[in-house]
């Protein structure tokens, strides 16, 4: 990834942020057919390893896990937080000199690491539990599901549809281009702008840095 220093992102907890924030990740990988990417919701779990084990889980019918060596491989998990179109005319400098053209703000995280395949009905049955009542609670319903709320055979025959996955994450790269380049009138300009538009996301992390 291109990563001019001021929009390198070194904050530990910032890039623990984007991951917890922003699951979905895409699993990076390289197989018999050349590389493939599989879009996952993750799950971070910050107390293990230097930088943290992404869990997850797969199809049982994709073909990902059955094609990771027994030693494991080493892969790409890429996050992307948020992210807006700036217009030149969000910049109150703009009138002064006209020096300026659009561009796109934008947060990522690279999580390189080793994956190694769990098959393991307790290690699935346990992260779709805690996947399941973190997403629940997000997403604010008044009586979140939970999977004691369907009949037991009928999830435990969806368990065994899945394979669970870890990535034991040697290397974080992160990237937070936010306007950090420019005058600090013009950054809030932009981020009051993308706000606008309803991107309240993205304007808050373009105000934060």
């Amino acid at each position: 990834m291109y990563l001019p220093s001021h929009f390198e992102e070194t904050r530990p907890g910032e890039m623990q942020r984007v991951m917890r924030e922003h699951p979905l990740g895409a699993l990076i990988t390289q197989g018999p057919h050349g590389l493939d990417a599989n879009h996952i919701p993750f799950e971070l779990d910050e107390t293990s390893g230097p930088h943290g084990t992404l869990h997850a889980h797969v199809a049982r019918a994709n073909p990902v896990w059955r094609e990771v060596p027994a030693d494991g491989a080493d892969v790409l998990v890429v996050f992307q937080a948020s992210q807006a179109y700036i217009s030149p005319n969000w910049y109150p400098s703009k009138p002064e000199h006209h020096r300026h053209v659009p561009t796109w703000n934008y947060q990522v995280v690279h999580a390189h690491g080793r994956l190694r395949v769990v098959d393991d009905e307790r290690f699935v049955r346990g992260l779709v539990a805690r996947l399941t009542r973190e997403h629940e609670q997000r997403s604010q319903q008044a009586n979140p599901w939970k999977m004691g709320d369907s009949a037991p055979e009928f999830i435990t025959g969806l368990l065994q549809a899945i394979v669970g996955i870890e990535v034991e994450i040697t290397r974080l790269v992160g990237k937070s281009k936010l306007g950090q380049n420019r005058e600090d009138r013009d950054r809030l300009g932009a981020a009051a702008g993308v706000a606008g538009l309803g991107n309240a996301d993205a304007a808050q992390a373009m105000r934060g840095v």
